[in-house]
């Protein structure tokens, strides 16, 4: 599955348990339609994303960004601290392309982030 959407905040890289780096990160997608009255309906649907192949590639996933990612989804379930029920969407990343929009004075050339070039962790696929 892909999809495309804008990070919402930086990402940031944590650790298991295990000991494995994971990239972690959220993305927003906006959904504009009008309706059989003619209104603007505007929803908005927000992904946590995770990405485990290469850790560098936080430095580039900044608020605003834009980015396609291919993947699978999740649903996940969980009590509040309010007790009250919640749920969100997760989405397991394989592949990210930035498409540019990042911070000021990032460059908006696209880059390319894949399951089969970034086996070493420490070598940037761009």
């Amino acid at each position: 599955m892909n999809i495309t959407g804008r990070i919402t905040r930086n990402a940031e890289v944590s650790t298991t348990d295990s000991g494995k780096a994971v990239v972690n990160f959220s993305v927003a997608i906006n959904d504009v339609y009008k309706n059989k009255q003619g209104e603007k309906i505007e929803n908005t649907a927000f992904f946590g994303c995770s990405y485990w192949k290469n850790t560098a590639i936080a430095n580039y996933l900044t608020q605003g960004q834009l980015v396609e990612l291919s993947g699978r989804v999740s649903v996940r379930a969980w009590l509040g601290k309010d007790g009250e029920p919640k749920a969100g969407l997760n989405f397991y990343t394989s592949e990210i392309k930035l498409l540019g929009g990042g911070a000021k004075g990032q460059n908006d050339s696209k880059k390319v982030a894949t399951a089969e070039n970034t086996d070493k962790e420490d070598d940037l696929p761009f």
